[in-house]
């Protein structure tokens, strides 16, 4: 018996020998990080060496770090400690690892970070004062200086629509965070509800492709009664519910038409139904619009609405060229406030964003935006002056997809050009 327990007390110490063996260096690296709480490895990418998900220990408060605190989930992918590290700024849950348009062109390392109050970066309380976007800001920040311990050569902040608005906030609150900053079809609001956006569809495109969006539209509440049938099927195989009601759920879903036309310009204008097309055809483009105003997607987005009519804006609509063919919806224009509870209530902070505008304007150096010439987001895109090193590269005919690899062999040259500048790199054009 005592020559077995010999036995198994070797099996054990050479069991953790080994497991101590093949620790990486990073892993211990991570683990001497006091904010990280928790560390998992998963499957990385090919082209990374080890990937990690992260549980990042922050203050409800950045004011008051002896208070409340949560954990924000992050992912990082390893490929060189001597490489830059290419920092994902999400806006909203990060669900997933992946790897990034910028990582593999910068051949870097990659951090993604969720958003806090999204995902699994909740703070456990149903309290909205602390998401605001110098909390966030200061989220970002305190991962930054925690894993500059590990890597201490570039940073590049990146994200994609409200994650490129938060690497946006980041300069602005922590200018000296990053040394590279690519936003991606980026909106800047100036108000709580920007009006550039209704200018924006009185020009974008042609006029026949705008005539045909504003057609669709009028049809589309004519014909109410062939179609809202089988709206009501399909929210019901989909338990969706609507608690401003169907019919007003129907009308905004059909004013939001043409943000998501042009938005994501999918199939262009000669997919858009004609008045006398089945009704079948006007219910299939109407069903991802019927997603957005379910109560089920507004929950998941609520916590981005009270942001939006906080401090980061949106859009209403405009009921002019529907005022005839609405049946509940009245006025010259409706706002979105109302999918978030008591949204119509929320006080916004009016100086903010023209603030960070006049400071990218005047101080926002080494800033790379990328926008596609029809995206409704476009409309208030960043203006980005004459005082800074800034590039604005604007995809003709590009949509709220548009990335680098969007553009021409010679546009990209300028975008590797102004990264290698930079970053003082030098990228792989294979």
């Amino acid at each position: 018996m005592k020559k077995y327990i010999n036995i198994f007390i070797l099996l054990l110490f050479v069991s953790s020998f080994s497991f101590s063996q093949s620790e990486s260096e990073l892993y211990s690296k991570l683990k001497t990080i006091k904010e990280i709480s928790s560390i998992e490895v998963i499957k990385a990418d090919t082209t990374f060496k080890e990937a990690y998900e992260i549980m990042f220990e922050q203050p409800f408060d950045h004011q008051n770090l002896g208070g409340p605190k949560f954990k924000q989930r992050i992912f990082l992918s390893h490929l060189d400690f001597t490489k830059p590290v290419v920092f994902i700024n999400e806006g909203y849950a990060a669900n997933r690892n992946y790897k990034s348009e910028l990582s593999r062109i910068i051949e870097s390392n990659q951090i993604i970070v969720e958003h806090r109050y999204f995902g699994k970066s909740t703070l456990g309380v149903d309290d909205w004062q602390y998401l605001t976007t110098k909390q966030s800001s200061d989220d970002h920040y305190a991962i930054i200086n925690a894993l500059k311990k590990i890597y201490n050569g570039k940073w590049i902040s990146t994200g994609i629509s409200k994650g490129g608005q938060t690497s946006i906030f980041l300069k602005y609150y922590h200018p000296d965070a990053v040394d590279v900053s690519v936003p991606y079809v980026a909106p800047l609001n100036l108000s709580q509800e920007d009006p550039r956006i209704y200018e924006f569809f009185y020009n974008v495109g042609d006029e026949e492709c705008r005539s045909k969006v504003t057609q669709f539209q009028r049809t589309a509440l004519q014909r109410r009664d062939e179609i809202l049938p089988m709206i009501k099927e399909y929210s019901s195989e989909k338990k969706y519910t609507y608690s401003i009601g169907l019919d007003f759920a129907y009308e905004y879903a059909v004013l939001e038409y043409a943000f998501s036309f042009w938005q994501w310009y999918n199939d262009g204008c000669n997919k858009i139904p004609a008045p006398d097309a089945p009704a079948k055809e006007y219910y299939e483009n109407m069903k991802s619009l019927m997603d957005y105003v379910s109560d089920q997607s507004q929950n998941y987005f609520a916590p981005f609405m009270y942001q939006a009519y906080t401090e980061v804006g949106y859009y209403g609509y405009e009921l002019g060229q529907f005022s005839d063919v609405l049946k509940f919806l009245k006025g010259d224009i409706v706002s979105s406030c109302i999918f978030f509870p008591n949204g119509c209530e929320l006080k916004f902070n009016n100086e903010l964003m023209p603030k960070v505008n006049q400071f990218i304007q005047e101080k926002g150096n080494n800033m790379l935006y990328i926008y596609g010439e029809l995206d409704a987001w476009s409309s208030t895109a960043v203006e980005i002056g004459s005082k800074t090193n800034a590039v604005k590269m604007v995809k003709k005919g590009g949509s709220h997809r548009t990335r680098i690899n969007s553009f021409s062999d010679e546009e990209k040259e300028n975008i590797f050009n102004t990264l290698e500048n930079w970053l003082d790199i030098k990228i792989n054009r294979n």
